[in-house]
């Protein structure tokens, strides 16, 4: 795996072409990425959701040019455990694991999506990435050209984002939400990878 998504980062460059006026991702590439937000008013609305991710896996499964990501993220005792797993067509399931310590959930989940975008982007032919999470409120952080503690990370995602995007015109990428009580078997079974991953780091450090 890349290292570039396990540096310490000792403060925000504010000075970052990733967020220079003009350069931003929402800006730059607005048609390049879609984000589908988990309704959960009616069962009727829960079922369609979760329909609508089961269409998603089977397309994914057959189509070689898309690749799935399911992340999660869970904190027990100030240890982050972040999981993701990268389907990609016939190959075999990627799965990435990382245990932080003194980490916030909105860093692990970032630091999870990255992880996954990273992996996907690298994939020859890739032309769609499809991200599911129950943290996408986490990932509209991602294009969000305001100032806040969380963009030491997303300098780093962003421009993975862009070398993704300019690489082909219609590459795009798309965040589903999928909450815990969806029921969708394989978010389910990230979810209880995540739960049962509690291991304690041999250092105790900002990011692994």
């Amino acid at each position: 795996m890349d290292n570039r998504f396990n540096e310490v980062f000792s403060s925000f460059d504010p000075l970052n072409v990733e967020f220079s006026p003009g350069s931003h991702l929402i800006n730059t590439f607005p048609s390049h990425f879609l984000f589908h937000p988990h309704i959960k008013c009616k069962d009727n609305n829960l079922k369609d959701h979760t329909n609508q991710l089961n269409n998603i896996a089977i397309t994914a499964s057959v189509i070689y040019l898309h690749t799935l990501i399911i992340s999660n993220v869970g904190i027990k005792n100030n240890i982050a455990t972040s999981i993701a797993y990268i389907h990609v067509h016939d190959k075999p399931i990627v799965k990435i694991v990382h245990h932080t310590f003194n980490i916030t959930s909105t860093e692990a989940e970032l630091f999870t999506i990255g992880c996954g975008i990273n992996q996907a982007t690298n994939i020859p032919g890739i032309s769609k990435i499809i991200v599911i999470t129950d943290s996408i409120h986490m990932a509209r952080l991602i294009f969000d050209s305001s100032v806040h503690s969380s963009q030491v990370y997303l300098a780093v995602i962003s421009k993975e984002f862009r070398k993704f995007f300019i690489m082909n015109n219609d590459n795009l990428i798309e965040f589903w939400g999928c909450l815990s009580h969806c029921d969708w078997s394989l978010f389910k079974s990230v979810d209880r990878d995540t739960k049962q991953f509690h291991q304690i780091p041999l250092l105790s450090c900002k990011l692994l």
